[in-house]
């Protein structure tokens, strides 16, 4: 029966009843998923903090499959091949939609492994793309080689009667890895061939500050279920729109919010203030007061204002920085994890020696460990409760995220 009185309220608490209840809780969720059009697969920040767990950014594009632990991929090729079953029952070919920066050889070294798992799992892949500018140097293919040395093809994409096709073979499902920050002139609308995740939902139109608001619901919902403290798996946040950092607009109101929510958190503590529809890792600066907002140099505001592909960043999420306790080699670190169908495949640690446990990660300095989860934690009762954990931040994550996909279907 659900209550709404929290009899879980520490960390400590959180990861016994997780651990105790694991089927349980995945049960929960595996009900929350019907009738949902959850991603084909998904990414999940989290970070681990002395006294809470949340998922600080979710990937709907995710890039980085390279950097998993190739132990997980037997188990991901059955995930895959249950998952495309369910979309396309008699698919054969696959195509995948790159993103166009092709000069990113440790990207195209994700590409590799994502085609990989996929032709693992049965099928026929390919890569395909319809933005003209891959192509500018003539003829319809482009030939690449990985940061491994792997041979990689993107050809042109083309569309008829609805159906998208490659040199003349129909693709039977199309899995997307390009984010649309830069979307392509297509109605896709008039286009029947099936394509995980909706390109609808692209960072031309996808804010951060969405996901959060149904994360929150998702959260809160299933903590009065199982009576457990919200705190505990959440960050707190705030959403502010129309600001304009070129200009100086809505700074001043950019700034109470960040003061607002710093008096609602433990002394000392830091705010991220992310582009609502950053990514990369664009659009973000770590502060401790509002005063910190209004008085930023031109750079930052540089920095703040515009992103990938000329996005210019007007709504902003301001929220709780979660303070890292994940270290390797003495370095601060966090927990991204990989999802196909909104179940847990493995995932990576990212490292960051530049910065420090309340930094923003995702930036320059930073490299990535594969998350064999033994690595993280020494005993194997924590490296169990912790697999556990961030296996169920990231499936509520991704329930949030087909609540987005859902408003634009």
């Amino acid at each position: 029966m659900g209550t709404s009185i929290s009899t879980i309220n520490t960390k400590e608490e959180l990861e016994t009843f997780i651990c105790s209840r694991y089927d349980e809780v995945n049960r929960y969720i595996d009900k929350l998923k019907v009738g949902l059009p959850i991603p084909f697969y998904s990414s999940v920040d989290v970070r681990e903090s002395k006294f809470k767990y949340a998922p600080v950014d979710h990937n709907m594009y995710p890039a980085g499959f390279n950097n998993l632990c190739s132990a997980d991929f037997t188990d991901a090729s059955v995930v895959t091949k249950e998952t495309l079953t369910k979309l396309s029952p008699k698919a054969n070919m696959i195509g995948i939609f790159p993103e166009s920066h092709t000069k990113n050889l440790m990207y195209l070294d994700h590409l590799v492994t994502l085609g990989k798992m996929i032709e693992d799992a049965g099928y026929k892949v390919r890569f395909l793309s319809f933005d003209p500018n891959l192509f500018l140097e003539g003829g319809d293919c482009l030939n690449l080689l990985s940061h491994s040395g792997t041979p990689l093809t993107i050809c042109k994409a083309s569309i008829d009667q609805g159906e998208i096709y490659v040199f003349g073979t129909k693709c039977d499902l199309i899995i997307c890895n390009n984010d649309q920050s830069n979307p392509w002139p297509i109605d896709w609308t008039s286009v029947t061939t099936p394509i995980t995740p909706t390109p609808k939902i692209g960072w031309f139109r996808r804010q951060k500050n969405t996901h959060f608001g149904y994360y929150k619901k998702v959260a809160d919902d299933f903590c009065a279920h199982f009576g457990i403290n919200p705190d505990l798996i959440q960050a707190k946040f705030k959403a502010v729109d129309d600001v304009d950092f070129e200009a100086k607009n809505g700074l001043d109101k950019l700034g109470n919010a960040v003061d607002e929510l710093i008096t609602e958190l433990k002394p000392g503590s830091k705010v991220f203030v992310k582009a609502s529809q950053g990514t990369y890792g664009m659009g973000i600066s770590v502060v401790s007061s509002g005063e910190e907002i209004i008085n930023m140099n031109r750079k930052t505001r540089n920095k703040m204002d515009v992103g990938k592909n000329s996005i210019k960043f007007t709504s902003l999420l301001v929220q709780e920085g979660v303070e890292t306790i994940i270290k390797y080699d003495d370095m601060p670190a966090e927990i991204t994890i990989y999802l196909i169908d909104g179940k847990s495949i493995g995932g990576f640690m990212r490292i960051n020696g530049e910065k420090d446990d309340l930094g923003n990660l995702n930036s320059r300095g930073m490299v990535f460990r594969k998350l064999c989860m033994g690595e993280v934690v020494e005993s194997a009762k924590d490296h169990t409760t912790k697999e556990a954990i961030y296996s169920m931040i990231a499936r509520l994550s991704t329930i949030a995220a087909a609540y987005e996909i859902k408003e634009v279907l």
